[in-house]
């Protein structure tokens, strides 16, 4: 039996970066770097559907800003 074929145990948590991009890492581990707890834990399924419903947008922080500044100009010549 390999390391796949066992049934995943770990309880999980819902972490988040400065770019609002979310992951799960295992919950008695250390978060990495640049990494906070945005208070979800348990499953690995669980966290992912978690995930799932409110990481809607999956483009980084600094590119939605960068595209909004950039909508700016436009909307404001087509006044």
């Amino acid at each position: 039996m390999n390391k796949d074929d066992k049934e995943d145990t770990t309880t999980y948590k819902v972490v988040v970066n400065h770019e609002e991009q979310y992951s799960i890492w295992p919950a008695e581990k250390k978060n990495p770097p640049g990494w906070t707890d945005k208070g979800k834990t348990g499953p690995k399924a669980e966290c992912l559907a978690y995930i799932n419903e409110v990481w809607t947008d999956m483009r980084p922080l600094s590119l939605r800003r960068k595209m909004e500044q950039q909508e700016k100009p436009i909307r404001s010549s087509k006044s």
